[in-house]
């Protein structure tokens, strides 16, 4: 599962952005194999008094945080690549605002630590992980 959680500050985002950069990050794990239901992605609209960057406010600002539980990079040259390709996804959103402060980070997480739905997903390209994938729904294997 891929999660995506985006702080942003008021503004920055609006609903069509954010239903397009949405699509944009399925589309990306599910051409990878993944189930398009494993992704989702939630926006923290957040206020720039509450929004620090070195202890001061941050009138501009967006800060990704993203968890990968259904697959891990095998090397730095596959983590390289993974950032390389989000800060390509970011580059249209943060190209429009000069003056925003943003970043991004990718945690990797242990598969043995997920559910969905009370089930454990099936280990990664599996035939069950594919008929997931392809019913885009949870079942039980």
């Amino acid at each position: 599962m891929p999660l995506w959680m985006i702080h942003h500050t008021p503004g920055l985002l609006s609903d069509e952005q954010k239903r397009g950069l949405s699509a944009r990050i399925a589309d990306h794990y599910e051409k990878a194999g993944l189930p398009r239901f494993y992704v989702i992605t939630i926006f923290n609209e957040t206020q720039s008094q509450d929004f620090y960057v070195g202890g001061e406010p941050t009138p501009v600002g967006l800060r990704v945080v993203i968890d990968h539980i259904a697959r891990r990079a095998a090397d730095k040259a596959d983590r390289q690549r993974i950032a390389r390709w989000i800060n390509r996804l970011m580059t249209p959103v943060v190209e429009a605002h000069p003056e925003l402060h943003w970043e991004f980070h990718v945690d990797e997480t242990s598969e043995d630590l997920w559910m969905i739905n009370g089930i454990t997903p099936p280990p990664g390209g599996s035939d069950a992980e594919k008929a997931w994938a392809q019913a885009n729904a949870v079942s039980a294997y």
